[in-house]
């Protein structure tokens, strides 16, 4: 499972566990949800602190090999054999 699902189901799991505990409280619902989404989001920022590094390494990982397929693709384009190719020729 990608730690963007486990990161993003466990925000919500933290959520509906907070209003349902909130849910016991003789209160406005509206109220009710305000509350659970702020203290979910507090919580969330100490109980998942893992699993939210995980999912920015994994991000930054794609975006890395995002970035080298693109250098790839624009050397192939430009008639180069090799990405950096061109930098070494200019040297």
């Amino acid at each position: 499972m990608s730690a963007a699902v486990k990161y993003t189901l466990g925000r919500v799991g933290l959520f509906v566990a907070v209003l349902a505990g909130l849910w016991l409280i003789d209160m406005n619902p509206f109220l009710k949800l305000i509350l659970a989404l702020a203290f979910s989001a507090a919580l969330s920022f100490f109980l998942l602190r893992g699993w939210r590094d995980e999912m920015a390494e994994e991000m930054a990982g794609a975006a890395e090999r995002r970035r080298t397929e693109k250098e790839r693709l624009r050397a192939a384009l430009a008639g180069d054999d090799q990405p950096g190719e061109a930098e070494r020729r200019e040297e």
